[in-house]
């Protein structure tokens, strides 16, 4: 876990969550699947005048009528809850009735006219539904998704999206209070609308539509909800893209580096990719990208500072001979550089170290480890110092420590090493772990088997040290460290499958023959690339005896 003391903005505690539901009332319309949104009122005090899916707040009675609601065994009391507030919500807000008979006919129109939908005050929804003979259809809307506030607002609501299909011979109209003209649309129409600037939405609402539209049909949606548990979950989180603000899923790309920098959901963290200053990620720790973006370094080449004006800095991954980065690097450090690491060989990580070094007044150790017999002529590399496996670098100075633990990891490179900063949770991936995707493993000097093996080691390692989110050479910061790791290992594993494969349907295959068919959710233009790695996982599968071609 980060150190308080290391975070870059005050700590502030974000707002209470206040329970809510919302339902996406779903029918066939001529072109497929359409879903029942609304206009919110301009003068609402949470997205006003935005399209939403009717909702609101779970109120206490909502609760307490789980004996006036029908639901399916697997149902949890919560769930219940959640149906039977969305159920009213829509009653409510657009008079649409998801309730049965006794003898399971549908409410109809003098069901819904019977009913008020503002009762007074002690005057339940669902008691009035059950005084007309009605029970309430929760075990017809099923959980889609759950969405919690963002944690820069000041309102705040954990929300349960429901799907259930729209009652035949209903029609919704609006109450006209809190919403307006009732429409519905396609999902893929709305978020055309929303981007042409006529259909206001909010970020949880766009995101829905998208995944929403996958589904070309209203039982096809509803199958993909059969379990209990939702598609996904998410609290956004956001940053600031060309000045505005920007917000992002867990399984995006900023998200990890936005939950490092700024914990509690403040929008002060800039994402853009720039080269001509460093970006403070913690007092602790800057990150400086170099001038070389491109196919293989994505922005560019990541190089870190660790340390303060107290303690001095180390300089991971100087990168490649640039003068002005380096120049860059040796300034934010204020001349005070007590070590250089490079994680790896290659020549967009290590030519910068003994450049970096001459800047420096004391001349600080270059350490790493030496690239092996099998490196390729641009990536030799020897170091001033081997770094032993399991080594600390330490920093020390006005009460403070950082502390950084090596970790070979073989795999990408012969000479791979990884790097934890201890006090802070933070594990230094280099090539290893990306963020966006997969390293290539260029055999010789590259190894699946190995970097497989290392994988692993840095699972274990994540345990013991507590390390909490990924810094890589490319890329934003990961978050999640351990679920990371095992995302890409089981990423590598499946890939390998496809592979073997690949060699049983082809055994006289040559690599690019069996790249087209284990690489056929790649692009083409990818495919010279992604055969370095398939010659890597052709290696461990022979090595391993998985493959005969008898």
């Amino acid at each position: 876990m980060v150190r308080p003391t290391q975070l870059l903005h005050p700590a502030r505690e974000p707002a209470p969550l206040r329970a809510a539901a919302t339902v996406l009332l779903l029918r066939e319309g001529p072109g497929g699947l359409e879903v029942l949104m609304t206009r919110r009122s301009d003068r609402a005090s949470f997205a006003p005048g935005a399209y939403v899916f009717p909702g609101g707040v779970i109120d206490p009675a909502d609760a307490q009528s789980h004996a006036l609601a029908a639901h399916r065994p697997t149902q949890t009391g919560d769930a219940l809850t959640q149906a039977i507030a969305a159920i009213r919500e829509s009653f409510e807000e657009l008079g649409v009735l998801l309730a049965r008979h006794a003898d399971g006919r549908a409410a109809d129109a003098a069901d819904i006219a019977a009913i008020d939908r503002q009762p007074p005050e002690g005057d339940s929804f669902a008691a009035q539904c059950a005084a007309r003979g009605l029970v309430l259809a929760a075990d017809e809307v099923r959980v889609l998704a759950r969405w919690t506030t963002d944690r820069d607002l000041s309102r705040r609501f954990d929300v349960a999206f429901l799907i259930a299909r729209m009652p035949e011979g209903q029609q919704p109209v609006a109450d006209e209070a809190e919403q307006f003209e009732p429409v519905w649309v396609r999902p893929a129409d709305a978020l055309a609308r929303h981007a042409a600037g006529s259909f206001l939405m909010i970020f949880p609402t766009i995101r829905t539509l998208e995944r929403l539209a996958a589904f070309d049909s209203v039982d096809a949606a509803l199958a993909a909800c059969a379990g209990e548990t939702p598609l996904w979950s998410s609290c956004p989180r956001a940053g600031l893209l060309a000045g505005a603000e920007a917000r992002y899923m867990e399984h995006e790309l900023p998200f990890g580096e936005l939950a490092l920098v700024c914990p509690d959901g403040q929008i002060v963290h800039a994402l853009d990719w720039q080269h001509e200053r460093p970006v403070p990620l913690l007092r602790n720790v800057m990150r400086l990208t170099s001038g070389n973006p491109g196919f293989m370094t994505g922005p560019g080449t990541n190089s870190y500072l660790v340390g303060d004006p107290d303690t001095g800095y180390i300089a991971i991954d100087p990168g490649p001979h640039d003068d002005a980065h380096l120049d860059r690097l040796w300034r934010a450090a204020g001349g005070d550089i007590r070590w250089i690491v490079c994680t790896h060989s290659h020549p967009d990580h290590s030519p910068g170290a003994a450049p970096l070094q001459a800047l420096c007044r004391m001349r600080p150790p270059i350490v790493g480890l030496p690239s092996a017999s099998t490196a390729r002529a641009d990536s030799r590399f020897t170091p001033d110092r081997v770094l032993a496996d399991g080594e600390a670098l330490l920093l020390e100075g006005g009460g403070r420590t950082h502390t950084l633990r090596a970790i070979h990891t073989p795999g990408h490179a012969a000479n791979h090493v990884c790097l934890a900063l201890l006090e802070d949770g933070l594990l230094f991936s280099g090539d290893h772990i990306l963020n966006g995707s997969t390293t290539v493993i260029n055999p010789p000097d590259g190894d699946m088997t190995d970097y497989l093996e290392s994988l692993d080691k840095l699972d274990a390692a994540c345990t013991k040290y507590g390390l909490d989110f990924i810094l890589p050479a490319h890329g934003h910061v990961i978050a999640e460290a351990r679920a990371a790791i095992g995302q890409l290992k089981a990423h590598r594993l499946r890939r390998e499958a496809k592979v073997a494969a690949a060699m049983r349907q082809l055994p006289g295959g040559t690599l690019d023959d069996w790249v087209r068919l284990a690489y056929d959710d790649v692009p083409e233009r990818l495919w010279p690339v992604a055969a370095r790695s398939l010659a890597a996982h052709v290696q461990r599968i022979e090595s391993q005896g998985a493959f005969n071609d008898d």
